[in-house]
């Protein structure tokens, strides 16, 4: 009986440690693919507690958080004939994690080599400026030209971002100095501008004041205003001119008024 006892006890414990044994637990962030015999089985186990065969099933846990990956340096001619550096990051995950444990060795690695070399093939095909300025097709560029060798593992790329372009010290200066000779431009037309609207603005002024005499003595008196707010300045002021022009009309209205009314002198008698 005692016997009996202990052969029950011993068979409970080697099935315990055959459950324990195949008892596996899937992470939130992971996705198990089970090879049954070396065969992949169709469903991936879902996150949780799951149970494998003994010594029959393997399973392979697939992360599927997004993995952000930087991209080496890569250097290159642009299509304009520049040599640049550039590099870049990625950020993918994997959406088919079957595909992900089959179809690729190394997925992560897989894809930064492409990454690598899409990287060097879009300096190829991309001026200088684009690469400076126009970023953001790149960028949907860059994402397709990944993706497309990607989707068949069964990864998704999510966003691909170029972070820095280094360009040649000679290169710089000479951008540099293109940038003052466009600013110096810019800077001597605005003032050539200024110059033909204040010459514009003077111009009507002249017209209006020599249509209207009245207006060259207002502008007369405002200018006095404005010089004698300086307490520190002596004010000579001109003698108006169509006050001159008043005394020489008058003048000359006199002067002729005069010599028709004016009585012929007397005649002197010791005069033959």
């Amino acid at each position: 009986m005692e016997g009996t006892v202990v052969a029950v006890v011993l068979v409970a414990v080697a099935v315990l440690l055959v459950l324990r044994s195949g008892m596996r637990v899937v992470n939130q962030v992971e996705r198990g693919v089970v090879f049954r015999m070396g065969k992949a089985l169709p469903s991936y186990r879902q996150p949780g507690v799951t149970f494998l065969i003994p010594f029959v099933d393997r399973m392979r846990k697939v992360n599927t958080q997004v993995v952000t990956m930087p991209v080496p340096t890569q250097e290159g001619i642009t299509k304009d004939n520049v040599s640049v550096k550039v590099d870049a990051v990625v950020y993918f995950r994997v959406t088919d994690p079957l595909r992900a444990a089959i179809e690729v060795q190394d997925y992560v690695f897989a894809v930064g080599q492409v990454a690598q070399s899409s990287l060097r093939s879009i300096i190829g095909k991309s001026d200088l400026d684009d690469l400076l300025s126009d970023r953001e097709r790149l960028h949907e560029g860059l994402a397709l030209m990944i993706d497309s060798p990607a989707a068949g593992w069964g990864v998704h790329i999510d966003r691909v971002e170029i972070k820095d372009v280094q360009l040649p010290e000679s290169l710089k200066r000479s951008m540099s100095r293109q940038a003052e000779a466009e600013r110096e431009r810019r800077a001597r037309v605005i003032t050539a501008d200024g110059e033909f609207q204040a010459a514009q603005q003077l111009a009507n002024a002249s017209r209006i004041m020599s249509d209207t005499p009245e207006a060259m003595q207002l502008r007369l008196l405002q200018t006095v205003v404005e010089v004698a707010a300086e307490k520190n300045s002596t004010l000579v002021m001109p003698f108006p001119v169509e006050l001159l022009r008043y005394f020489d009309k008058a003048a000359q209205q006199f002067g002729s008024g005069g010599a028709a009314t004016a009585p012929a002198a007397p005649a002197d008698p010791r005069l033959p």
